[in-house]
């Protein structure tokens, strides 16, 4: 079996990730020592177990509204954290594929006549954690040409599923269907929301990880590719359609705190690139992906 080294394995998509990998043929994943992006010596440290076949690197600063807050430390820890592994694994004489995680979020503000989204589109990122993704990207693409390495670059767009942060629009969502008594008996709810007639392109975080390997073991060097499902929906379709799993009737109230500056008002990706390059198609539907965010808040509230 191959060696994996993936840095964020904490997060929502490296908890799916650990799962995936415990079932996997071809993969083992390298044992994790404690280390810090931003601490050369840990991450030299984490290296002495080996030298991994291959890296997947999630860990970051994902939180839009932390990187307005502090936008220097979401580029430490975006960019400079990225450098400091990329000359870890260099010291280590690591020879492999090195998959970097960017963001959808990278195309900023996008003219209708341009959607659905391709990889040709150039970033015109809004925010300071999309800067920072640029900027690695474009960084992982020097280290690709200078090391010789395989060097790929994902770009999924919104991600969803079981696990996922409050923090986050549909878990948030499903949090207050749940947390308003649903299962003693509520029938009609109120939720607070903030502009849920945006589109998104939604994926299930399942689907996301399956694309990963599929990258892995298919991508094309140098390469940049849209992770999404190619299918636009307005986050209120997904509310109404979570409280109609749930059982359940929905009055929606907007707070202006959940209102986030500089919003796109329509996004959907194009995967086509990724489904021809290495055969992935998205195999979860959005009303298991529901369910499952639906059912995982259930059992966080027992």
């Amino acid at each position: 079996m191959k060696t994996l080294l993936v840095t964020g394995l904490s997060g929502f998509v490296g908890g799916h990730l650990q799962q995936a990998l415990a079932s996997s043929e071809t993969w083992q994943l390298l044992a994790a020592k404690p280390h810090n992006l931003l601490d050369p010596a840990s991450l030299d440290a984490w290296l002495q177990v080996g030298v991994p076949d291959a890296v997947i690197h999630l860990a970051g600063q994902t939180f839009v509204p932390a990187a307005f807050k502090d936008p220097a430390h979401t580029l430490q820890v975006n960019l400079l954290g990225t450098l400091n592994l990329l000359q870890a694994l260099k010291r280590a004489e690591f020879n492999g594929t090195f998959l970097f995680v960017s963001s959808g979020d990278v195309y900023g503000q996008v003219a209708e006549a341009d959607l659905p989204i391709t990889e040709g589109l150039a970033p015109k990122p809004r925010n300071p954690y999309a800067v920072s993704k640029v900027a690695a990207e474009l960084l992982c693409k020097q280290w690709g040409y200078a090391e010789g390495w395989r060097m790929l670059i994902a770009r999924p767009f919104n991600h969803i599923g079981p696990g996922q942060a409050a923090s986050f629009v549909v878990p948030s969502m499903a949090q207050q269907i749940v947390g308003a008594g649903v299962g003693a008996g509520a029938q009609r709810l109120t939720l607070e929301v903030g502009d849920i007639d945006v589109t998104r392109d939604f994926l299930d975080v399942r689907d996301v990880i399956s694309a990963y390997f599929a990258l892995l073991e298919h991508g094309r060097s140098g390469e940049i590719y849209n992770l999404c499902s190619g299918v636009e929906r307005t986050v209120r379709e997904l509310i109404l359609q979570m409280a109609r799993l749930a059982g359940v009737s929905v009055d929606l109230v907007q707070d202006p705190s959940r209102l986030r500056p500089a919003d796109q008002r329509r996004v959907v990706g194009s995967a086509e690139k990724l489904q021809q390059d290495t055969g992935w198609k998205p195999s979860i539907s959005i009303t298991e992906t529901l369910q499952s965010v639906l059912s995982d808040w259930e059992a966080r509230e027992l």
